[in-house]
């Protein structure tokens, strides 16, 4: 069966509709986060994919000394997440990205696919 010109486009059209309009699988990631600093620290996720962070609106997650917590993320499958932490009230002294995801690290970036990462120490 041959398909007019006309006919023909306007499928390919709904097809390419169709394909950008589909949504992002998603998934969860769950941060496993041990303050081993002798003060509080506060931690914030970044996508490096998209512009989002968690916990997002201008809050942190709160780590007291000696604190473990375990911080689920809905994000997107196959998403790069850094995280970043620096101690409460020293933006200075930092762990990962560091606060505002500024900085470069070699280990704090997970693949968004489900689980949960290793246990993060933050050390001093």
């Amino acid at each position: 069966m041959l398909l007019s010109k006309g006919r023909a486009l306007r499928l390919g059209v709904l097809a390419l509709v169709a394909l950008v309009a589909a949504p992002a699988l998603a998934a969860d990631v769950t941060f496993v986060m041990q303050n081993d600093h002798p003060n509080a620290v506060e931690v914030e996720l970044y996508s490096q994919d998209r512009d989002h962070v968690w916990p997002g609106d201008g809050e942190v997650y709160y780590l007291d000394d000696g604190e473990a917590k375990s911080i689920s993320l809905a994000c997107e499958e196959g998403e790069k997440i850094c995280y970043g932490a620096w101690i409460s009230g020293d933006r200075a002294s930092y762990w990962g990205t560091g606060p505002d995801n500024g900085e470069t690290c070699t280990d704090c970036c997970y693949t968004c696919s489900g689980g949960e990462t290793q246990q993060i120490n933050l050390i001093e």
